[in-house]
């Protein structure tokens, strides 16, 4: 009797303590695309800490009206303490010309919190940070983007449409998490168009395909005839004559990669002809290669009363789960960062 009593206790002992453990490593705080930046307050006002608040107060590509990249704040290094280091997404900059010779960054997870990013610049003098901020401004805005765009890519994978997963499936024998909501649907010839059909905040998700006739295909001319004459034939507007086209002078084309292939961006606005309908979409272009064609995702949305800034990243978020058929055995999908990773030496436990 007396050695279960042992036992016990010592088993209760061992669970107790992975329970303070666990309470003294909490989740990140904070909303998304939230950055604090731990940088004394003299130098955050001053050009120095200037040059950084311009990279992240740019504004997000291809909306109809100037929406800002992230919400920003700043404590001094001094305040930085458990109530604060817990946040999602936090910039440290050391400033000492004696410990660096060069400025270089690097990123670490999981830091003080699960699901945390801390990214840390290191830099000799000011002169030379503020230099880095202009050179590097697009890695970094695109490192904490990704940052969060694969943790919306971890919820989805958790959560999502099943109307949407099914018809990509059943379609495009692809795979495919969207946003929950997106449930309404209509279906064409190698194109499906999936939406939350909300009066307003009015999400949506294409699909469409057409055959790969080689690196001409992804000449921005040919895309964009290509998107205006799908939506021309499967998105008519109330009246005849009316159908979505695209604003060809507000256009962003770049190469991207996803899962490690090839895809073209193109982000911008969209019309609806001889209508007052408009908005930002965002789109990918990939090769099926086992079918020889392009497989193009796309999320737009129609929000006149709203900021556009969060509806459109939780879409663009859904482009990158796009899972081709020779892709399906890759398991979960990740945004490769393009900075180098610190590896922590205490990994927390989950």
């Amino acid at each position: 009797m007396k050695k279960a009593l042992f036992f016990l206790i010592i088993l209760a002992t061992i669970i107790l303590s992975g329970c303070r453990k666990g309470m003294l490593f909490p989740r990140a705080s904070g909303r998304p695309y939230e950055v604090l930046v731990v940088m004394d307050t003299e130098t955050w006002e001053a050009p120095t800490g200037r040059a950084l608040f311009d990279v992240l107060d740019t504004d997000v590509p291809g909306l109809p009206q100037s929406e800002r990249s992230f919400h920003i704040s700043q404590v001094e290094p001094k305040h930085f303490s458990a109530n604060l280091n817990i946040f999602r997404n936090i910039i440290q900059v050391n400033i000492d010309g004696q410990q660096f010779t060069q400025t270089r960054m690097k990123f670490m997870r999981d830091k003080y919190a699960m699901d945390q990013i801390v990214l840390t610049i290191n830099s000799p003098s000011e002169k030379d940070f503020q230099t880095f901020c202009k050179t590097h401004s697009q890695e970094i805005v695109d490192f904490l983007t990704k940052m969060e765009m694969n943790r919306l890519v971890k919820e989805l994978e958790k959560e999502y449409s099943k109307c949407t997963y099914d018809l990509a499936w059943e379609i495009f024998n692809c795979k495919m998490h969207a946003p929950k909501e997106i449930a309404s649907y209509k279906k064409g010839e190698n194109f499906l168009w999936t939406s939350n059909n909300t009066a307003t905040g009015m999400e949506n998700i294409c699909m469409y395909s057409y055959p790969y006739e080689g690196p001409e295909t992804f000449n921005k001319e040919y895309m964009l005839h290509k998107r205006d004459s799908v939506m021309e034939k499967n998105l008519p507007g109330e009246k005849p004559g009316m159908y979505m086209q695209t604003d060809t002078l507000c256009t962003i084309i770049k190469p991207i990669v996803v899962h490690g292939m090839y895809a073209m961006e193109t982000r911008g606005l969209w019309i609806m002809k001889d209508d007052c309908m408009g908005g930002p979409f965002v789109s990918h272009s990939r090769v099926d290669t086992e079918a020889n064609k392009v497989i193009v995702v796309e999320g737009f949305v129609y929000a006149p009363e709203k900021m556009k800034r969060g509806l459109m990243r939780r879409l663009e978020g859904s482009l990158y789960t796009l899972m081709l058929p020779e892709e399906q055995d890759k398991g979960s999908v990740v945004i490769t960062p393009t900075i180098d990773e610190e590896v922590n030496p205490t990994p927390r436990k989950r």
